[in-house]
C-alpha cells in the first residue's frame, strides 16, 4: 500500500553535540590550562551558544514547528530572564554576565534533551522541549554573585541567602571603646605605611622566611571577618589600618596586630557597589607621622589620629573636583609628600594641605 505522508527522518544529532563539547573546551577547560586564553573562551561560549541555535533551526532535521518553536522560545526565555536576575548579574560584565554563564548552560541543557528525547513520543518530546528551556535559563534567577575576579571565579550564592555583609552585621558587637594609651616617649615604627610598601613596589628587605611551608607550615595566630572592599592593610607598630563596608557607613578600621581585636573605628555614611567588584572602598590607607589618610569609594578624604581615630579634617574630594563617580569608584590610595596629600579623582588629581586640609 502507498501513502502520501512523508516518512520522518531521524534527528541528525551528532553537529550539536560536537557543537556542545566544544563550546564547554574553549569556555571551562582552555582558561584552566592557558590562563591568557580566557577571553578567547567566553567568545567561543557565546559563537558555539549561537551555533547550537543554527544547528537546530537548520541542519537537526527536527519538524520545522519543532525547530522553530524552540529557537523563538529560547529567545523569549532569556529575554525574560534577563529582567528577572538579581542586580548582580544583569549589571556585571557590563550588563554580558547572564549571556556568558546562561549560553553554555542552555546549550548543554538543550542538546541533552535532544539526545536524550529523540525517541519519544511527539507530545512528550515537546512538553520536555519546553521544560528544560525555561528551567536552563529560570535557574539564573535564583542566584547571585557577590563579584568576581579577574579569572571569573564567581562567588554565587543563592538569592535569598544572607551575605557575609549581612551575617557579619548580625553578629558584629559593640563598638571598641578600650583605646590603648601609647606613651609619648615610645618611637612607633611605621613598617608598612600603605599601598605597597614603603617604596610602593611590594618588597620587604631585609628579612627572609623559611619558604618551605611543607617543613615549617604558616600558623594562624588569629582569624577576623571584616567588612567587604579591596583595602588592603598598612602597619605601624602593633597597628594594623584597613577601610570596610559595613551596612550603609564605610568605616576606617584599627585592630591590634598581636589579638585581632578592633581598637578603633571611624564611619562615614557613605556606600558604594557595584556588581563586578561588590560592596566596599576601593584604597588602602596611608600613614604619615602619626596620621591615617584614607580615600573613600565616593571621594571622602579623612585625615585622622592614627592613634585614637580623631578626625583632624575631611574633603570629598569627588566634590571639590567636579567629578562624577567612576563606575569602579575611585580607587586610588592617598600620597603624602611634602607638607601636602594628592589623591586621583577620575582623571583629575587633587592635591591638599597637610595642616588644615585647604585644596592646593
Amino acid at each position: 500500500m502507498h501513502t502520501n505522508e512523508p516518512t520522518r527522518q531521524p534527528l541528525r544529532l551528532w553537529p550539536g553535540v560536537v557543537i556542545v563539547l566544544l563550546q564547554w573546551l574553549l569556555r571551562f577547560v582552555v582558561p584552566i590550562i592557558i590562563p591568557e586564553a580566557l577571553t578567547v573562551g567566553v567568545m567561543g561560549g557565546l559563537v558555539c551558544g549561537l551555533g547550537v541555535v543554527v544547528w537546530w533551526g537548520f541542519f537537526s532535521r527536527a519538524p520545522r514547528r519543532e525547530r522553530w518553536v524552540a529557537v523563538v522560545l529560547m529567545i523569549v526565555a532569556f529575554v525574560a530572564t534577563s529582567y528577572l536576575v538579581d542586580e548582580s548579574i544583569a549589571t556585571a560584565m557590563m550588563g554580558m554576565m547572564l549571556a556568558v554563564y546562561a549560553f553554555p548552560v542552555l546549550s548543554l541543557a538543550f542538546v541533552i534533551w535532544a539526545v536524550a528525547s529523540h525517541r519519544l513520543p511527539e507530545g512528550s518530546r515537546r512538553a520536555t522541549m519546553v521544560a528544560t528551556i525555561l528551567l536552563a535559563c529560570g535557574v539564573w534567577t535564583l542566584v547571585r554573585t557577590g563579584g568576581f575576579t579577574g579569572d571569573m571565579d564567581n562567588d554565587f550564592a543563592w538569592r535569598w541567602a544572607q551575605t557575609p555583609e549581612e551575617r557579619l552585621l548580625a553578629q558584629a558587637g559593640p563598638e571598641p571603646t578600650g583605646l590603648r594609651s601609647v606613651p609619648e616617649s615610645a618611637e612607633v615604627v611605621t613598617t608598612w605605611p600603605g599601598f605597597r610598601g614603603p617604596d610602593r613596589d611590594s618588597i620587604i628587605r631585609g628579612v627572609r622566611i623559611a619558604t618551605d611551608w611543607s617543613e615549617s607550615p604558616p600558623v594562624e595566630l588569629w582569624r577576623r571577618p571584616i567588612g567587604p572592599g579591596w583595602s588592603s592593610f598598612a602597619v605601624r607598630g602593633d597597628l594594623i589600618y584597613t577601610q570596610e563596608q559595613r551596612g550603609e557607613d564605610e568605616v576606617v578600621s584599627c585592630y591590634d596586630v598581636i589579638t585581632g581585636e578592633p581598637v578603633w573605628r571611624h564611619r562615614d555614611a557613605a556606600r558604594f557597589w557595584e556588581a563586578n567588584a561588590g560592596a566596599g572602598p576601593r584604597a588602602t590607607p596611608t600613614l604619615s607621622d602619626g596620621r591615617v589618610y584614607t580615600f573613600g569609594a565616593t571621594g571622602i578624604l579623612n585625615v585622622l589620629d592614627a592613634d585614637d581615630g580623631t578626625v583632624v579634617w575631611s574633603r570629598n574630594a569627588a566634590t571639590d573636583t567636579g567629578v562624577e563617580i567612576p563606575p569602579w569608584a575611585l580607587a586610588g590610595s592617598p600620597l603624602v609628600v611634602d607638607d601636602a596629600v594628592i589623591v586621583a579623582a577620575a582623571g583629575k588629581l587633587a592635591s591638599y594641605d597637610l595642616a588644615t586640609g585647604t585644596p592646593r
